[in-house]
């Protein structure tokens, strides 16, 4: 038996979720001190191999959790999420523990500030009990996290640790950031929910530097993805000039979709056979509970669409690595050899851009969120793979070998909805060869409210598949 290796079943595999727990709490047979023990357990067994933590704090989760059951025992708890255990990925700070990104030249990084969303989170009584690994800087030098379901294989990245400790049942809750695809494909790599929201829709605090950025919650269960996302936005809102994230206090109620566009992108021609039969599989699922499913051949601006996002990977990946380029700069001059040389190979190729490049690129994308746009009566959303297979292999760089391009898998099919800035929602509905694979349902900016209800139905009322 291979103990690296758990197969991976969509339909039986049943996280940890807070809310079914919380339920309890009212009535005293259960409590937030008892819910933190189960999640120490699961980071007690698990993390030696998974390495989804860059920081953990014990004690201090152990103090906070005392204090939520007290308010509960009092009724009055800060939010329906107070005592909630929270995994913070580890590029955004937190007063009480380090921010060092997965870089070694911030190694002793300790602003002792909270990022908004942190904040926040504090304020709903939510327990801010770990840093979460990220990929070096927020790109794709990998940090040492594995996929729990395969620790041979990637967690996906940027936000690795945030997704794998969801996936390990070490946290019910964690927070990834995306620029390309950073809180889609890990989710998919490793069976989450998550929420990619709006563009500006949560509050990014001092996550400023890059157009594209945003912050979003992993779950085990879309009840406490939403309700993460929501107490957050309740208390912080958009970043400025955006409207805040909006919609009900709870998750939405289930929507069932009368049409989805289904999207192929510039990730289809990569796709293996298998999950090509799987993702097939599902769509005759959709269409026997009555979706009616359009495509590219069925309505010009649908293929104008896929035109336009046709070179989403280029488009993103030159945006935001100019964007990074002068605090990536300064740091490499300051320590030219606390960053790494896949991280500082991006740094050149931005350097090389000029400002018309990249005012090229800005106009790309404009076309493409105006393509988008222009799909809202055609149906309630678009539908699509949220990564291009099974997470890959990843036994590290081999001295003396050209680096390898994208170590933490291929963010093909992430890029078009950060490059719209469109609300995505994935949801663990697939398995390839005993591993997950996720699926994205992207909506019109500002419809997270309605993504997350028509991945709830989804969710509910669609069988799962799996492919061996």
């Amino acid at each position: 038996m291979d103990t690296n290796r758990i197969v991976y079943d969509p339909e039986t595999f049943e996280g940890r979720s807070f809310y079914n727990r919380a339920a309890n709490f009212t009535n005293g047979s259960d409590n937030p001190v008892m819910y933190l023990e189960s999640c120490l357990a699961a980071i007690a067994k698990n993390e030696p191999k998974v390495h989804a933590f860059a920081f953990l704090d014990e004690e201090l989760a152990k103090s906070e959790a005392e204090a939520s059951a007290i308010r509960w025992k009092n009724g009055t708890p800060l939010s329906i999420i107070d005592g909630m255990p929270v995994g913070i990925k580890d590029l955004l700070e937190t007063k009480d523990m380090p921010t060092q990104m997965g870089c070694k030249a911030l190694e002793s990084n300790f602003p002792k500030r909270d990022n908004t969303a942190v904040w926040a989170l504090r304020q709903a009584g939510a327990i801010i009990f770990g840093k979460t690994v990220t990929a070096e800087l927020g790109g794709n030098h990998p940090g040492p996290t594995t996929n729990p379901f395969d620790h041979n294989r990637t967690a996906g990245g940027s936000s690795s640790g945030s997704a794998a400790a969801i996936a390990a049942s070490m946290m019910p809750a964690a927070i990834g950031t995306q620029v390309g695809g950073s809180i889609i494909r890990p989710a998919a790599y490793c069976g989450n929910f998550a929420l990619k929201p709006s563009q500006g829709a949560i509050h990014r605090g001092e996550r400023q530097v890059t157009s594209m950025s945003t912050h979003g919650p992993h779950a085990a269960s879309i009840t406490d993805m939403w309700q993460v996302a929501i107490e957050i936005a309740a208390r912080i809102g958009g970043d400025p000039g955006h409207a805040g994230l909006m919609g009900p206090r709870t998750c939405p109620q289930a929507l069932r979709p009368e049409r989805l566009i289904i999207l192929q992108t510039e990730g289809w021609s990569q796709l293996d056979t298998a999950t090509i039969a799987t993702f097939e599989q599902l769509l005759d699922h959709l269409k026997h509970a009555g979706v009616t499913l359009l495509s590219r051949n069925d309505h010009p601006w649908i293929e104008n669409l896929e035109t336009s996002i046709a070179d989403a990977t280029y488009v993103c990946s030159m945006i935001t690595a100019w964007e990074n380029r002068w605090y990536q700069r300064n740091l490499v001059d300051q320590s030219p050899d606390g960053v790494s040389a896949r991280t500082q190979a991006t740094l050149l190729k931005a350097e090389a851009m000029s400002p018309d490049d990249y005012q090229a690129l800005i106009l790309s994308r404009e076309i493409a969120r105006l393509a988008h746009l222009t799909l809202a009566p055609l149906a309630d959303a678009t539908l699509t793979l949220a990564c291009p297979g099974p997470a890959p292999l990843w036994a590290g760089d081999t001295e003396g070998e050209p680096l390898h391009p994208r170590p933490t898998g291929d963010a093909v099919f992430n890029y078009p909805s950060s490059m719209i800035g469109a609300p995505v929602v994935t949801i663990p509905m697939m398995a390839v060869g005993g591993m997950p694979v996720g699926l994205q349902v992207m909506g019109q900016h500002g419809a997270d409210a309605q993504v997350t209800a028509l991945a709830r139905w989804i969710s509910d009322n669609i069988q799962s598949v799996s492919n061996s």
